[in-house]
């Protein structure tokens, strides 16, 4: 059995949201073009997506809107657009072949699901996935259909447990908002708080209703946060809750707009501190592990940061210096970071305060629910 599949076509890699808009699905393609000039193809899985039916699709969202993605798709507008939260200059633009774009990346989810329930990997990577804002009847922050909460649902209908971890910059609040309820599903998401920065939500206050209280879990983050004390406050939390639930498949976010260069939110974790974290994903995953893509808008960063990630999917340690016909088109010459952010002992101070603030009052809200 091969341990990892990678899923992906250029066909998810070729629309474009708005000339000037910061989500660029070419980083898709960059990240496959590296892994490919490293060899990972050739020890591990490539497998084309399928876009996903309208059934999947239905599955979480409504039918008024999944028709409204459709007719805006094919530039007919029967309704107001603003009513399911597409704007013109706004985060989710409407362009032509919209619907097809998002029921790829939507496609794509579900064939990893399947890959990793199936027994062929054990752990397979959507990139283009992990669009975790969008909601049952609306668009947000550049995501118009939610492939997490699809393809999570879609492994709820087999019966099995699942945990998902949201390790994005922005809260993962469209995948807590699914699962508010139910403990079936075990939410966490770490996140630079909402105080700071969109979608606003993400307090630890908010842990779920009914079956569900306790199953969602929220660690919101000062701006500025580094590796060490993000891979502390990761550490305090996660592993305990993941290994006391005992998922039956591991969901991941693996979002790389905590990179300290990213031009929309503020933490400051480097390549080294994301590749930590993933290693820890792939100690804590059970015999499956589905990964997500997700925000990440540095074009420099994001395709080393998820070639490192698949590296660590597949046990190889990719070579620093980036194969040289890669550097030639892109610039690109170094997979893993040199430089660390420098920041003030003040900017340390208040980042160190509210993890530690935030990490006890869960241990003291959440963990007594779970027995821990």
């Amino acid at each position: 059995m091969r341990k990892a599949a990678f899923v992906y076509s250029d066909a998810m890699s070729r629309h474009v949201l708005r000339e000037n808009h910061v989500m660029r699905p070419t980083r898709l393609r960059l990240t496959y073009e590296l892994l490919d000039a490293y060899g990972a193809f050739e020890e591990s899985l490539l497998l084309p997506p399928q876009e996903a039916g309208e059934e999947d699709i239905l599955s979480f969202h409504t039918k008024p809107y999944v028709e409204a993605v459709k007719n805006f798709s094919r530039g007919q507008f029967t309704t107001d657009p603003a009513a399911y939260n597409f704007s013109e200059g706004g985060d989710n633009p409407i362009f032509e072949g919209m619907y097809e774009a998002s029921a790829l990346a939507v496609g794509a989810s579900l064939v990893a699901a399947e890959l990793v329930v199936s027994g062929q990997v054990e752990v397979a990577f959507n990139a283009a996935g992990g669009l975790h804002h969008a909601g049952p009847s609306y668009a947000s922050g550049f995501c118009t259909f939610n492939d997490p909460v699809i393809a999570i649902k879609s492994l709820i209908k087999r019966g099995l447990r699942i945990a998902y971890v949201d390790i994005d910059a922005h809260h993962g609040d469209g995948v807590q908002d699914a699962f508010y309820d139910t403990d079936q599903v075990l939410t966490i998401s770490l996140h630079e708080s909402g105080s700071f920065l969109f979608p606003g939500t993400g307090e630890i206050r908010e842990l779920g209703k009914g079956k569900g209280r306790g199953y969602s879990v929220n660690l919101p983050l000062a701006p500025f946060t580094e590796d060490d004390l993000y891979l502390w406050a990761f550490e305090e939390i996660v592993p305990p809750l993941v290994s006391h639930f005992r998922p039956d498949v591991l969901v991941t976010q693996l979002g790389v707009d905590t990179h300290h260069l990213d031009p929309l939110a503020h933490l400051s974790l480097t390549t080294e501190g994301y590749t930590q974290v993933v290693k820890r994903f792939k100690e804590l995953a059970p015999s499956s592990w589905l990964a997500l893509g997700g925000g990440g808008y540095e074009m420099g960063v994001v395709p080393r940061a998820w070639t490192l990630a698949y590296g660590i999917m597949m046990d190889k340690e990719w070579p620093n210096d980036i194969p040289a016909d890669y550097q030639e088109r892109f610039g690109l010459k170094k997979l893993r970071d040199e430089d660390k952010p420098s920041l003030s002992e003040a900017a340390r101070g208040r980042a160190q305060h509210l993890a530690e603030e935030n990490v006890a009052e869960i241990k003291k809200l959440i963990f007594p629910l779970h027995s821990l």
